[in-house]
C-alpha cells in the first residue's frame, strides 16, 4: 500500500475544503467544521480475532502475517477517522503512516513478543493481547524510523525515498525548494508523532487483568524513555565526536538492544504472567543479543550491500556516529601507533560529502586494524551468552527453540526463520538479514 498522490485522487476529492467535509456518522457540526463540544466521539470498530487452539496454531505458523492482518484492520479504521477529521491530514499523513507500517520489515519485535508469550505458557486467553502489543511495536517502530531519517538526513529507507522526502516531492511544484524541504521534515516529525499516538492507543486498549495491564504499562513507558535516551546519546556522540568504547556500548544498549529485543521479550512474558525467573532469563538473553543486533547493524552500514540494506552504504561514517566499530578501530590504531589509520579516522567521519573512494579507505582501516574481526567476535560471544541465559529457565521447549532461531537471526549468526508450508521454517540467507540490521539504530 502506498499513499496516493493528489493528482490520482478522484475528482470529487481534489483540493477539498477541509471545513466543508462532514464526518460520517452524523456528527453535529459547528461553523468551523469541528464536532460540537460534548458530542459523542466516533466509535472505534473493535477488531476481533479468532484465537482458539486452531487459531493459535495459525499464528504459530506465521506470526508476521497474523500481526499484519491485525495492523491492516486497525490502520484502516485509524485512517478513516483521520480522513473524517480532515481529508488533507488523512491523505498526507495518516495514509503515509499506515503504508509505511504495513510495508515494513520482518516483524521481528512482534515475533519476540509472541514466542516469549508461548515460551512462558501463554495460550488463547492472552494471545489477542500479544498480537495487539506486536502491532503497537510496529507502530512505534514507524515513529522511530521516520524521526531517525529526519535526524540523519537520510535519502532512502527500504529502497525508497524517506517519508520527509516523499512529502516534499508532493509539494515540489507549489512551494520553494528549501521551504518544501523543511515542510517535509516537519511533516515527518508529525507523522512519527501520529504513529506513536496510535501505538499508545493500541496498548491502552488492551483487555487484560489489572495486574497484567500495570506490568505492560510500566514496561511500555520505560521502553519509550529508553528509546529517546539512546537516540540522544547517538546524536550527542556525533556532535562531540565521542570515541569512548563504554559510551558506544551504552548507546547501543539503550537505542537498540532494549527496544528491539529485550523489551518485546519482557512484554510477551508479562502478558503470559511469567514468574520472575523466566522473565529475568528472557530479559538477560534479550539484552545480550540486542547489543549484538546493534553491532551487526554497525557492520552492515559500512560493509553491507545497499541492495539488501535499502539505503546507501556508509551512512554512519558520513554522519559521524559514535559506533562501537569506529571506537574499536580508533583504540587499536592508537595502541599500535598506526598514524595512517588515525588520520583516516579523524578526517573522514562526519563528512556528509565523503566520496565513495574515501569511504573505501575507512573500510580498509576497519579491516587492517582488526576492528571488524573484534566486533564479529564480540557478536559471537554475546549471542553465546544470550543462549545460556535462554537455557537457564524452564521454558516451553518448542517456543524456546523458536526463540533461539530468532535471537540468532537478529544478531546475523543464523538464517532468518521464515514461515513455510504448514508452518515449517525455511532458512533465509544471512545476507537477507541485512534488511533487518539496517533498521538498527533507534530501530
Amino acid at each position: 500500500m502506498r499513499p496516493t498522490e493528489a493528482k490520482d485522487l478522484p475528482v470529487a476529492q481534489k483540493a477539498p475544503d477541509p471545513h466543508s467535509v462532514r464526518p460520517p456518522g452524523g456528527f453535529p457540526l459547528l461553523g468551523d467544521g469541528l464536532p460540537v463540544p460534548g458530542a459523542p466521539a466516533q466509535a472505534s470498530r473493535p477488531v476481533r480475532l479468532r484465537l482458539d487452539d486452531d487459531g493459535m496454531a495459525d499464528v504459530d505458523a506465521d506470526v508476521p502475517a497474523a500481526v499484519g492482518r491485525l495492523l491492516a484492520d486497525l490502520l484502516d479504521e485509524r485512517v478513516e477517522r483521520a480522513a473524517a477529521l480532515d481529508p488533507v491530514f488523512g491523505h498526507d499523513l495518516a495514509e503515509r503512516v499506515a503504508a509505511f507500517t504495513l510495508e515494513g520489515g520482518k516483524r521481528m519485535r512482534s515475533r519476540f513478543v509472541w514466542w516469549a508469550l508461548r515460551a512462558c505458557g501463554g495460550g488463547p486467553a492472552e494471545a489477542e493481547a500479544a498480537l495487539r502489543v506486536g502491532a503497537a511495536l510496529e507502530l512505534i517502530q514507524t515513529c522511530a524510523l521516520v524521526h531517525d531519517d529526519v535526524m540523519d538526513g537520510s535519502p532512502l529507507r527500504r529502497g525508497r525515498p524517506v517519508l520527509h522526502a516523499d512529502v516534499a516531492a508532493q509539494y515540489a511544484g507549489a512551494v520553494p525548494r528549501d521551504r518544501g524541504r523543511r515542510f517535509g521534515e516537519a511533516a515527518a516529525i508529525l507523522a512519527g508523532d501520529l504513529a506513536l499516538a496510535w501505538a499508545d492507543d493500541t496498548v491502552a486498549a488492551l483487555e487484560v487483568d489489572a495486574d497484567t495491564a500495570r506490568r505492560v504499562r510500566d514496561l511500555w513507558s520505560t521502553m519509550r524513555t529508553e528509546m529517546v535516551a539512546g537516540q540522544y546519546l547517538d546524536l550527542q556522540g556525533q556532535v562531540t565526536s565521542s570515541v569512548s568504547l563504554a559510551r558506544a556500548v551504552r548507546a547501543a544498549c539503550l537505542k537498540s538492544a532494549l527496544y528491539s529485543v529485550e523489551r518485546p521479550l519482557a512484554l510477551g512474558a508479562a502478558l503470559a504472567g511469567a514468574d520472575a525467573a523466566r522473565a529475568a532469563a528472557l530479559c538477560s538473553a534479550g539484552r545480550c543479543v540486542g547489543i549484538a543486533f546493534q553491532l551487526r547493524d554497525d557492520l552492515a552500514d559500512v560493509f553491507g550491500d545497499p541492495a539488501h540494506t535499502g539505503k546507501p552504504a556508509g551512512g554512519d561514517i558520513r554522519a559521524g556516529k559514535p559506533t562501537y566499530l569506529a571506537a574499536v578501530a580508533r583504540a587499536r590504531a592508537e595502541a599500535t601507533g598506526d598514524r595512517r589509520a588515525l588520520a583516516v579516522l579523524r578526517r573522514s567521519p562526519g563528512r556528509a560529502d565523503l566520496p565513495d573512494s574515501r569511504l573505501g579507505e575507512v573500510r580498509d582501516v576497519l579491516v587492517t586494524t582488526g576492528a571488524r574481526d573484534v566486533v564479529e567476535a564480540k557478536i559471537e560471544r554475546l549471542v553465546a551468552q544470550g543462549m545460556r541465559h535462554l537455557d537457564s529457565a524452564p521454558l516451553e521447549p518448542r517456543a524456546r527453540g523458536r526463540l533461539r532461531e530468532l535471537l540468532r537471526a537478529a544478531a546475523g549468526t543464523a538464517p532468518v526463520p521464515a514461515p513455510g508450508p504448514g508452518g515449517a521454517d525455511q532458512g533465509v540467507p544471512v545476507s537477507a538479514l541485512l534488511t533487518v540490521g539496517s533498521e538498527g539504530g533507534v530501530r
